[in-house]
């Protein structure tokens, strides 16, 4: 006969909660919510039932990112326990809303409360920086949406510096992971401009960009933020928060790169009409004179006549016209006994001085 175990109460509670933790450490559960309430700002209690079954849920507030109502369907994370008073209770980590009507309804109470505290404002939102040669961009490497903004990005503007934070883009998981990458970009990084990008995808996949601490981090965030997530008619919380919003990831690209394409043809245009316009200037001028080749001629006469007066003027000077006029320049010292140097036109010569007197 097996010798049974004993236990106190405490002890059993302990050996229960251990066997669980090692059993589900996680578990995610899908239900509708029921019964929900707060105590005292900090706690919040709410079941989570289907048809036939309810679990009771216990979650601190600060943990809640997502608005509760009774009725909603929800996704929660968070793990099984015995408390110490017997009851079981499922204890909550992440929340996140499912299905079309809750996803709704979640959104519409939490925009309304951020609202309220000015996080969507219109004063705070900052304008696309101009120059732009580094951006950061927040999305999964692997989707669609990415690699549509990378292809128009290098077709429309060479030279951008792309700096990417690959992350999950949907799920409980994703809004930590795009906070994370958030944070990096605004301590550790250069960017000039922050950009999170997801593709297309039903409500639930687009879901996690309502998540309360997400909306917070983009409004916060030092460095400009635009986001380009799922398809024009979608709009999440973290599109209202950002700085600038484009319809989709695609549209992005198109709104923070100029097309070169456009600038060649509009420079190209511009140095046309520039041509035109000096050409247009010099008949301008030449037919406003009364008698355009006869006055050109007298200036150009008039300014010939003044350079060769200065030649003239420049030739007085020459040392060579006066030795030819029979002139000769003495060089030296002026005192008896001394030697001095004697130039004329065609000859020099030496000769010694034998006394020297004022000129009278």
């Amino acid at each position: 006969m097996v010798e049974e175990l004993k236990f106190t109460v405490s002890e059993f509670l302990d050996v229960v909660n251990q066997t669980l933790d090692y059993a589900y450490p996680s578990a995610v559960i899908e239900g509708e919510v029921a019964e929900f309430k707060t105590s005292h700002g900090k706690w919040a209690f709410f079941n989570l039932k289907d048809e036939t079954s309810s679990i009771p849920c216990f979650i601190p507030v600060f943990q809640l990112k997502v608005p509760l109502e009774d009725g909603m369907k929800i996704i929660i994370r968070g793990y099984p326990k015995i408390t110490s008073w017997g009851k079981f209770s499922f204890t909550v980590k992440n929340v996140m809303p499912v299905g079309e009507g809750s996803i709704k309804k979640a959104f519409e109470l939490l925009k309304q409360k951020l609202e309220k505290e000015g996080l969507f404002s219109p004063e705070r939102k900052r304008p696309l920086p101009e120059n732009l040669t580094k951006i950061g961009v927040i999305s999964s490497t692997g989707a669609a949406g990415y690699a549509d903004f990378c292809k128009i990005i290098n077709a429309r503007w060479g030279g951008l510096k792309i700096q990417t934070a690959d992350v999950l883009v949907q799920g409980m998981d994703a809004p930590a992971q795009i906070i994370h990458a958030m944070r990096y970009f605004n301590e550790k990084s250069e960017v000039q401009l922050i950009v999170i990008i997801r593709g297309g995808g039903s409500k639930d996949d687009l879901s996690c960009f309502n998540d309360e601490d997400l909306a917070r981090e983009i409004a916060a965030s030092k460095i400009p933020v635009m986001t380009g997530i799922g398809h024009e008619i979608d709009e999440s919380l973290a599109d209202l928060a950002a700085d600038l919003r484009g319809s989709t990831p695609s549209n992005v690209a198109e709104l923070i790169t100029p097309d070169k394409r456009a600038i060649s043809a509009k420079v190209a245009q511009n140095i046309k009409g520039a041509r035109s316009q000096i050409c247009q200037a010099i008949i301008n001028v030449y037919n406003s004179l009364s008698k355009p080749r006869e006055t050109i001629i007298s200036r150009i006469d008039s300014e010939i006549a003044k350079i060769k007066d200065r030649i003239r003027q420049v030739d007085r000077l020459n040392p060579e016209l006066v030795l030819k006029q029979g002139y000769s320049l003495v060089s030296g010292k002026l005192a008896p006994g001394e030697t001095v140097k004697i130039t004329t036109h065609t000859h020099i010569a030496k000769a010694e001085i034998k006394e020297v007197s004022e000129r009278k």
